[in-house]
């Protein structure tokens, strides 16, 4: 089931789980089926992985440094953790999935 259009070609050749494997415009990308050409999710998709990631990695930091002083977070430091990362890896890929227009690659040597 193609509903996304390839930026070189036109043609009707992503569906939702090639888009979010696709990545960023820092990636190769994904290769259209029917004319090649490898293609990314745009420059909004990097702004908000950059956001995200950022904002991820500053939370595993306040709960590692306020484990120690609220008992919540003491308890349940691990798990939240774990979700913190799990997170910085399902929720960019979903995102991308649906939300992001898809261009060509930029990256010099992706071909």
């Amino acid at each position: 089931m193609s509903i996304y259009t390839c930026p070189h070609c036109g043609k009707k050749a992503f569906g939702p789980l090639k888009k979010a494997l696709a990545g960023q415009m820092n990636s190769k990308g994904k290769p259209c089926s029917h004319c090649g050409g490898l293609c990314v999710n745009g420059k909004g998709a990097t702004i908000f992985n950059a956001v995200f990631s950022l904002a991820a990695i500053i939370a595993m930091v306040w709960v590692f440094l306020n484990a120690g002083r609220i008992p919540f977070v003491a308890f349940w430091e691990v798990p939240i953790q774990i979700g913190i990362v799990l997170s910085l890896l399902i929720i960019p890929r979903l995102v991308n999935a649906f939300f992001f227009k898809m261009t060509e690659s930029i990256r010099i040597g992706a071909r």
